[in-house]
């Protein structure tokens, strides 16, 4: 991976959070190994939950399983994300149970959990040399309806996970994306000390 893409942080963080970034360039003839795409869940599988909850649930999507369900599941992508996922070989949805299990009450912390859940699959996806790049550009209500996902679910993110590619296959403006360097906001403008807006000194 380009240095250019480790974090340049405030201080010295886990190697593997400093490298993870949302690449777009996926090798189209690459496929991922079963057992890695089922790590990647179990890693999703064990992240914290509101009351132990766990209210994420991940679909899965392999091109090189079934070709007509992956190709289903893309048309469901925003055209600026078909762009540049195109023959990615594995996609992925992320959906939040809006319900707790235990009651049947409203779970407001589940879109939260799922997120975490999916940072987890992010991660092991890092550890293992993969690309996972999570999308909220894509029609709720079509994947739904295509693939019965019931009422009180949420589909959250799609995420295309596959082995790194050419940047030069990328359409234009995501190459230029994918060869700039990582930025965040100033430290202090997102961590603040003890009231809103004082920032919190690196």
């Amino acid at each position: 991976m380009p240095d250019r893409k480790m974090a340049r942080t405030a201080r010295p963080i886990h190697e593997l959070i400093a490298r993870r970034w949302s690449a777009r360039a996926i090798d189209p003839d690459r496929p991922v190994a079963r057992d890695h795409v089922v790590a990647l869940l179990e890693a999703a599988r064990w992240a914290p939950s509101c009351f132990g909850d766990e209210p994420w649930r991940f679909l899965v999507w392999d091109r090189y399983e079934d070709e007509a369900a992956w190709q289903e599941a893309f048309d469901c992508l925003a055209e600026g994300n078909r762009a540049w996922v195109r023959k990615c070989p594995v996609l992925i949805a992320a959906v939040a149970d809006s319900v707790f299990r235990a009651n049947g009450k409203p779970n407001r912390w589940a879109q939260y959990d799922t997120g975490a859940a999916s940072e987890n699959l992010c991660l092991q996806a890092a550890a293992l040399g993969l690309v996972a790049h999570q999308m909220g550009g894509f029609d709720r209500a079509k994947l739904a309806a295509g693939f019965g996902i019931p009422d009180t679910f949420t589909p959250m993110a799609m995420i295309a996970v596959g082995h790194p590619g050419d940047p030069q296959d990328l359409p234009e403006k995501n190459r230029k994306d994918e060869e700039s360097e990582r930025s965040r906001r100033p430290f202090a403008e997102a961590c603040f000390n003890g009231t809103w807006g004082r920032g919190l000194s690196a």
